[in-house]
C-alpha cells in the first residue's frame, strides 16, 4: 500500500501539484519524512499538512469494514459477481464465476498445451463491452516470450463471437484495447510493474496478463542465484497483489513446468522418460508427495504460495488435454477435458473421459 500514488487519493489539486513539484509521488515518499521535513520542503500551513497526512494515512491504512458493506459495494459495482468468465461454462461454475477479481491466477503447463491461447482468449473477453459479458476495459499484456499473435487474437474473436466481430471497426476497437509490452529483462519487467498503477488509471485497464512469469527469471537466474531470484519473485508477487486488490481486477500469469529435482523447462516432446524402471508420462503432480521425476510448476515453493488460484493445462500421453483446478480458496480440485480450436479453448464435452481424472492413471491429485 505504501506504493499507492498520491494522485489517486482525492487530495486537493493544489496540494497534489505541490507534492509532485517536490518529487513526492507515492505514500511512501511522504510517510518516510518527518512533519518538520515536509513543512520545510512543501512550505504549506501546518493545518494543510495535517489534513494531507490524515488523508494519506487513511488511504494506506483503511479502517475495518463489515462483510455486509463489502458485499453490497462489490455486488453493485463489479460485473459478473467479481469474476471474469472464461466462457468455459463448467469451469466457470467450478470457479464460482470465472477468473476472480483481486487475486493472482496462474496458468501452468508445458509448452504447446494452450497457455498463451487461453491468455489471448481471456484478453478478448475482458476487452469486450459489458453488454456482451466483457469487462469493457483495456488489457495490459506482458509478452516476455514473444508468443502473442495479433492475427490469432482476431481469429479467436471472430470465431468465438461472430455476431460481434463481424466488421472491421469492431476488430479495430478490440485491437486498440489490448496493450502489449515486451520486457527483455527482469529489471525491465520490475520497472514496468512499478509504473503500472498510472497506466491502469489512464487506460481504464481491467486485466493484467504476464506471459510468462518464468521465462525471464529462469534465463537470468540459475541455481547459483536462487536466493536472489526468490527475492525478486517475492517483490513481483507483492506488486501484482497490490494492483489486483487496489483496483479489484484479475491478474493472470503463466508459468512453465520442470521435472522435480531439475531446473530445466519441459516441452511437449518430454512425454515419456525412464527412471528406475518406471515409465513416466507427462502427468503433472502438484501435491506435496509423489515421484521425484513427475513434473511440477517452475519457480519453487515461495512463488507457489504467492498465487491464489492455479489452473493446470496438461497433455496426456494419449493426446488428450485436461484443464485442472489445482489450487483455489473456494473451488474443488476438478479437471475437465478440452481442445484448442479456432475460437480458443473449448471444453470437450463429448469426451468419454471422466471430469474427475483417476489418480492411479494420471497422478492428478
Amino acid at each position: 500500500m505504501a506504493r499507492k500514488l498520491l494522485s489517486s487519493m482525492n487530495l486537493p489539486a493544489s496540494t497534489t501539484s505541490i507534492l509532485s513539484a517536490r518529487s513526492l509521488y507515492s505514500a511512501k515518499d511522504v510517510l518516510c519524512k518527518t512533519e518538520l521535513e515536509l513543512m520545510e520542503l512543501l512550505d504549506i500551513p501546518m493545518a494543510v499538512l495535517a489534513s494531507t497526512l490524515a488523508r494519506v494515512y487513511e488511504s494506506v491504512c483503511p479502517p475495518y469494514r463489515s462483510v455486509l458493506s463489502l458485499w453490497v459495494e462489490r455486488s453493485t459495482s463489479e460485473v459478473s459477481g467479481g469474476h471474469l468468465p472464461t466462457g468455459l461454462h463448467e469451469l466457470d461454475h467450478a470457479l464460482c464465476g470465472g477468473i476472480p477479481f483481486g487475486l493472482i491466477t496462474e496458468i501452468v503447463g508445458a509448452a504447446g498445451v494452450g497457455k498463451s491461447q487461453m491468455c489471448i482468449m481471456l484478453s478478448v473477453l475482458a476487452a469486450m463491452p459489458r453488454a456482451f459479458g466483457g469487462l469493457d476495459g483495456s488489457v495490459i499484456y506482458f509478452d516476455s516470450e514473444h508468443k502473442f499473435s495479433p492475427g490469432r487474437m482476431m481469429e479467436i474473436a471472430q470465431h468465438r463471437f461472430p455476431d460481434i466481430f463481424s466488421d472491421r471497426e469492431m476488430l479495430q476497437k478490440l485491437a486498440l484495447r489490448v496493450l502489449i509490452l515486451h520486457p527483455t529483462s527482469v529489471a525491465g519487467l520490475m520497472e514496468s510493474l512499478k509504473q503500472l498503477e498510472k497506466a491502469i488509471i489512464e487506460r481504464s485497464a481491467k486485466l493484467i496478463v504476464i506471459d510468462s512469469v518464468a521465462a525471464l527469471m529462469q534465463s537470468e537466474f540459475g541455481r547459483d542465484r536462487i536466493f536472489e531470484r526468490q527475492e525478486l519473485l517475492g517483490q513481483q508477487a507483492s506488486m501484482l497483489k497490490f494492483l489486483a486488490e487496489s483496483f479489484r481486477m484479475p491478474v493472470i500469469v503463466t508459468n512453465q513446468v520442470r521435472t522435480k529435482g531439475d531446473n530445466q523447462r519441459v516441452g511437449p516432446t518430454s512425454t515419456t522418460s525412464s527412471h528406475d524402471g518406471l515409465n513416466i508420462g507427462a502427468s503433472l503432480d502438484f501435491g506435496e508427495v509423489g515421484l521425484e521425476n513427475h513434473l511440477t510448476a517452475a519457480l519453487g515453493t515461495k512463488w507457489a504460495h504467492s498465487v491464489n488460484v492455479r489452473l493446470v493445462l496438461e497433455s496426456l500421453v494419449s493426446g488428450q488435454y485436461f484443464i485442472k483446478i489445482a489450487k483455489s480458496p473456494m473451488s474443488p480440485a476438478v479437471a475437465f477435458p478440452y481442445r484448442v480450436t479456432k475460437g480458443g479453448l473449448e471444453l470437450d464435452l463429448d469426451s468419454k473421459s471422466s471430469f474427475h481424472v483417476k489418480k492411479e492413471e494420471h497422478e492428478y491429485f
